[in-house]
């Protein structure tokens, strides 16, 4: 990724817990427990997540300290070590004082006991799980329930490291809509009512600004460039894609080099608007008239979108913001997220055709991207040049945001397999998709879940980190 994009990493708090009056029965247990939680924290910083320790807690006092300074910290997700048996006390009373999602984690060193030496303090090193049922029900009858919790063993145990994995990557999408401006330019596509939504809810479901910007923002940028910046990223654009011949679509079209200059010269704005605003991601759409500047600017955004997509900062065309939140979520779990809705069906092979024009995630293309010369954009005003490929095959995800006939947004998902095979050579992305049931019926099953017509397409399948984000951010989720 560039250096110029930096992800933000989530400030993840984590506490080891044990019980004082222990200590001075177990001589030596204290010792032996707090590095089994210092161990845990090196398999946090491992995740990709900025680690805020507030060490060992073993009293209601300390776990006042401990919320006081975690506090400070504004750390955004807690992991609650249970290094022993614990009171709920010691526990809760951070976790409840902070009001951030928290994970309960319980590791025990031993796989199993040795049954025939067993001594009391061995089973007291091994005792992680015995306070998870009653920490787990007090947050409950608080209304406040932990989020997720992990269980298993801190060594070899690599089902306890993916869940970990995936709690931190949660953690990380949490984190990548805090403090986040996420750019509003243009106006959506006319007529699509789904598209249509209202920023202050949007802000008040995922915390981000919604930062309204003009078209002439963008155009000071572009007319800014210089011959440098203009010659370095078109370096950039033919390093990533391969410049393809016309196809047998009349649309496509030679790409001319005046066109590769002009999106180079649209990139380089691009770029230079997302770091000038903040911005975390970006939903545009401006229809332009009669070739003026800002439709010869609109047109051309999909090389410089689609490099910034790779880069983890998400832009969605047609203005839909609720696809760009999508997106962003995909990309922070680590499954990429392409703008994607559904085209013709293939009933032979029982495949649906997903993908669209405009911006897309080349972190995951299945090899080099293409682009072509197109002479117009179905739908669209304005001419230009067309991104071509499918997604890497093996596991996918589809990933919709829509809203409820109360305005609540609503997450909607469902998993299936990118397959390999032919696809329309018209200048815009087509993967292959299928589904655990027939193409047709998994149509039916998936609209009428009511999800926007646009969504973000991803690789693997994580519908289950997509249904821990929804939990964290308190939003409804559907998996189809």
């Amino acid at each position: 990724m560039s250096s110029l994009f930096k992800k933000t990493k989530a400030r993840v708090g984590v506490m080891t817990v044990g019980h004082e009056p222990y200590w001075a029965q177990f001589p030596g247990l204290k010792e032996e427990l707090e590095g089994y939680g210092r161990e845990f924290e090196e398999m946090l910083r491992k995740n990709d997540v900025e680690v805020v320790s507030a060490g060992f807690v073993d009293s209601v006092d300390k776990s006042f300290a401990a919320s006081t300074y975690l506090k400070s910290q504004d750390v955004d997700f807690l992991f609650c070590f249970l290094s022993t048996y614990v009171t709920s006390s010691t526990a809760a009373t951070p976790i409840l004082n902070l009001s951030v999602p928290t994970v309960l984690v319980a590791l025990q060193p031993r796989k199993r006991l040795d049954y025939r030496n067993t001594t009391t303090y061995m089973q007291l090193v091994n005792d992680n799980i015995c306070s998870l049922p009653e920490i787990g029900g007090v947050l409950v009858r608080a209304g406040k329930p932990a989020a997720g919790m992990i269980v298993g063993t801190l060594y070899d145990d690599e089902r306890a490291m993916k869940e970990l994995q995936g709690w931190c990557q949660v953690a990380n999408t949490r984190r990548a809509f805090k403090y986040a401006k996420i750019g509003y330019m243009g106006h959506t596509y006319e007529g699509m009512y789904d598209m249509n939504s209202d920023p202050t809810a949007f802000t008040a479901s995922f915390g981000s600004h919604v930062q309204m910007l003009e078209m002439c923002d963008l155009a000071k940028l572009v007319n800014g460039a210089t011959p440098k910046e203009t010659a370095d990223k078109q370096d950039e654009i033919k390093s990533v894609f391969k410049i393809s011949d016309p196809f047998i679509d009349p649309v496509t079209r030679p790409i001319k080099q005046e066109d590769l200059e002009w999106s180079a010269k649209v990139a380089v704005g691009l770029d230079k608007l997302i770091l000038e605003f903040g911005l975390t991601g970006l939903a545009y759409y401006y229809r332009g008239l009669d070739n003026n500047e800002y439709e010869r600017i609109g047109s051309n955004m999909v090389l410089g979108n689609s490099l910034l997509t790779g880069k983890g900062v998400p832009l969605a065309g047609e203005a839909d913001l609720k696809t760009c939140a999508a997106m962003l979520i995909m990309d922070r779990l680590d499954a990429g997220g392409s703008f994607a809705e559904l085209h013709p069906c293939d009933f032979v092979d029982d495949i649906v055709l997903v993908g669209h024009d405009g911006p897309h995630n080349i972190k995951i293309s299945d090899g080099q991207p293409v682009i072509r010369g197109l002479d117009l954009f179905h739908g669209k005003s304005g001419s230009g040049i067309g991104v071509e490929f499918s997604i890497k095959s093996g596991p996918v995800t589809l990933l919709s945001i829509s809203q409820t006939a109360d305005g609540k947004f609503k997450m909607i998902a469902t998993e299936g397999e990118s397959i390999k095979g032919e696809i329309p050579q018209t200048g815009n992305t087509n993967t292959r998709c299928k589904f655990n049931y027939s193409v047709a019926e998994f149509v039916e099953r998936w609209c009428s879940a009511g999800p926007t017509h646009h969504f973000a397409l991803g690789v693997g399948h994580v519908s289950s980190k997509i249904r821990n984000v929804a939990k964290v951010l308190g939003i409804e989720v559907e998996i189809v």
